[in-house]
């Protein structure tokens, strides 16, 4: 049995949690604020603190410290209504053992609870619980973390929706470590954003950041402008100079679309990477250069590694610990916090007042399938508040929606997610009768056919135990839908 302290001073929060530790057989103690906890813990110190961040006189991130005194290594799981980033990160620098946003599932706070109790000695002596090894192993040393350095205005995370505050979480907890980083999101998702994030509440924030999108580079300079070059080194090079991988000395290098990366290049780059030497193009002697490496792609790297187009020891250096970026429509209850975002931005940027947004308007964003992510909702907006001409955007304000690039489609959800709000929503308003089901069949059933069919090498019989058919059901479409498919004479 043990002693679960609860300092909230919501009585719903409160008694919730009360009644959870209750249930699993340990005791509990409730404190409305900071002051009253710390003096409950004097007469029977707890093995778990649920912990508010936003607590009449002093907040709970202050108190986090005057716990650590008063208890050493105690688990404290931080809860807040106000997920963003800074607090995230100011929790994991103090030592959080587990950030918990509200709303909550009380679920989700017994798993939290019952690891918290589970934790080997080992575990708990340590000055941090959301700590992660670097590549080194060695672990990131929190008090160099400096969480007041806020993100400016054009660079700000928004989210509270459940998925954001797990983005957050990971930010908080790499970015005081050396590891690598992948993000990996569609496009439009704000990889960069995130990537900026990562290096300001990092060791290195004082040091560059340096981004370069490696789908921009033509293959023939991309060698020299990733590594620099002296002079002579070919026609053309009048100068010697410093490549992006020197130039993020100190720093961060961001390399965006790293899946384009040329497969030549691809092997100096893990030396660099392995050694901390850049060989300039043309030069006899390296040159050392100490950066971190964070990455990002929308593409499945690690499809690319098993096509043989990008190389498996580059993956695996790159890829120390991973932040999947969710695409807005897995996000949509953060549309109305980004649109005021976004309206307050470009109010600032046009020196124009900042207009509101009607429910009409809110409802038509909610509507979207936003298959431009986060870029998409910015440009509809400022499209919209052109054409609004200083008065309230309306629904009419906003351009055509984007449609689903090759990247979103990749995925089974985004397809789904066409085919029934674009595509089956647009045929049921017709409110005629037909063969509408036929017809998305037509249009799902081919490609899964033949994509069976390759996958086992043409054979009908391994193919139809695969999708559940008969060989002669599968043998009769395949046959149907290349005939139709064929053209005619």
């Amino acid at each position: 049995m043990a002693h679960i302290l609860i300092v909230d001073d919501e009585p719903s929060i409160c008694w919730g949690l009360n009644q959870l530790a209750v249930r699993l057989g340990h005791t509990a103690a409730v404190a409305p604020s900071a002051e009253q906890a710390l003096s409950a813990v004097r007469g029977q110190p707890p093995e778990v603190i649920f912990l508010d961040v936003r607590l009449p006189g002093m907040d709970g991130l202050k108190a986090m410290d005057r716990f650590r005194e008063a208890l050493g290594t105690v688990a404290i799981v931080v809860m807040t209504a106000y997920g963003e980033l800074a607090t995230a990160v100011e929790a994991v620098r103090k030592g959080a053992f587990e950030y918990l946003v509200k709303p909550f599932d009380l679920n989700v706070a017994q798993r939290i609870l019952e690891r918290a109790l589970a934790r080997p000695a080992a575990e708990a002596t340590k000055k941090t619980g959301m700590q992660l090894v670097s590549q080194n192993g060695s672990e990131g040393d929190p008090r160099k973390l400096d969480a007041s350095a806020l993100l400016p205005p054009e660079q700000r995370l928004i989210g509270s929706s459940p998925v954001m505050q797990e983005v957050f979480k990971r930010i908080a907890v790499v970015a005081p470590t050396e590891a690598c980083v992948h993000l990996r999101g569609e496009s439009g998702t704000g990889k960069e954003l995130m990537a900026r994030a990562i290096h300001r509440y990092s060791r290195r924030s004082a040091g560059p950041f340096v981004a370069v999108n490696i789908a921009s580079l033509s293959p023939t300079l991309a060698e020299s402008e990733l590594f620099g070059h002296v002079r002579g080194a070919f026609t053309g090079a009048e100068q010697t100079r410093k490549g992006l991988l020197e130039q993020a000395h100190g720093g961060t290098l961001f390399f965006d679309e790293v899946a384009d990366i040329p497969p030549s290049t691809q092997v100096k780059l893990l030396r660099v990477l392995e050694f901390g030497e850049i060989l300039p193009v043309g030069a006899t002697q390296p040159v050392r250069s100490d950066f971190r490496v964070i990455s990002a792609t929308h593409q499945n790297l690690h499809q690319r590694v098993v096509e043989g187009t990008f190389r498996h020891d580059l993956y695996f250096r790159l890829i120390t610990f991973e932040i999947d970026i969710p695409p807005l429509r897995r996000r949509r209850g953060d549309l109305a916090e980004l649109a005021g975002h976004f309206l307050d931005l470009l109010a600032a940027r046009n020196g124009s007042p900042r207009v509101p947004l009607d429910d009409e308007m809110l409802s038509a964003l909610e509507k979207r399938p936003w298959y431009g992510n986060v870029r998409e909702l910015r440009n509809a907006l400022e499209h919209a508040l052109i054409l609004a001409r200083g008065g309230v955007p309306l629904p009419e304000h906003l351009p055509p929606p984007t449609p689903p690039g090759a990247d979103a489609l990749r995925t089974r959800e985004a397809m789904l997610d066409w085919l029934i709000r674009d595509w089956a929503l647009s045929e049921l308003k017709q409110e005629a009768v037909g063969d509408l089901y036929a017809r998305l069949l037509r249009i799902v059933e081919p490609p899964l056919l033949e994509a069976a069919m390759q996958r086992h090498g043409g054979q009908f019989l391994a193919a139809a135990k695969q999708l559940g058919l008969h060989r002669v059901t599968l043998k009769r479409k395949v046959s149907h839908y290349r005939d139709s498919a064929a053209p005619s004479s």
